[in-house]
Order: C-alpha cells, then structure tokens, then sequence
C-alpha cells in the first residue's frame, strides 16, 4: 500500500471520473474507479453492500428495469488527504429516468479513495439525502 499522500488535484480527478462515467450510465467505466472489496450505503436500500460485485448486479438490475441517469453533477466538494488516500465529499443533484417518469434528487456523499498502485480507487461510498 502507498503511504504517500495524494494531491486535492488527484482526489477531485478520481471524483470526477466516477461522477462522470455515473452521468454517462458507463457501467464499466463507473465500477473500474471502485476497488473490488469497496462497500456502499446507500439510503435507499435496505442493507449494506458488502463488495463491488453486489453493486454491479443492483445496477444491472436498475438497468434492466428502464433506469437512467440524465444528469449528474457535483457542487460544494472538500478534499481531506491522508497518507495512502483521502475522504472526498460533496453535494449531488442527480436525476433519472426509470420506467415510471423522472426523479430528481439532492443528495450528500463520501468516497473515500486509497492508492492501488499509482492511481486512486473508490474504496467506500456513502450516500445520503441533503437536508432541506
């Protein structure tokens, strides 16, 4: 494991690409940014998901059942660094598609990141609604 530390420039790349390959509903892309052992709370969901693969079957799931991503973006970020990684947080207004009509969501997330060689993968994620 790298015990250097990683630029705020790398940490909001690293939150970018994920926001991104999200915004575009690249799958493969999307979970390439995530470490395999990367756990997930999501408020919407009634339980914990323990690794990356537990994801992808949730999202092909979403997939499958006519949901899309139409917009994605992130405001408000901070970068907290520490030796090896660091906790990126931000404020997320999404909206989807899905098979009943559009849904619009303000939401508050954490990724934290670690070193996996040279680049930065995602190894939690929490998400959670914004007050108000």
């Amino acid at each position: 494991m790298s015990t250097h530390e990683p630029t705020a420039d790398d940490v909001v790349g690293a939150a970018e690409a994920i926001v991104d390959a999200f915004a575009a509903n690249d799958g493969d892309r999307y979970f390439a940014r995530f470490a395999p052992d990367a756990t997930f709370c999501f408020y919407a969901e009634p339980s914990r998901l323990n690794d990356r693969a537990t994801y992808e079957r949730l999202w092909r799931g979403w997939i499958a059942d006519g949901w899309r991503v139409k917009t994605c973006t992130s405001s408000n970020q901070l970068v907290q660094t520490f030796p090896g990684g660091a906790v990126f947080t931000h404020d997320v207004a999404t909206t989807v598609a899905t098979a009943d009509g559009e849904d619009s969501t303000r939401e508050r997330e954490t990724i934290v990141f670690r070193f996996d060689g040279d680049r930065l993968v995602a190894i939690h994620e929490h998400l959670s609604p914004a007050a108000g």
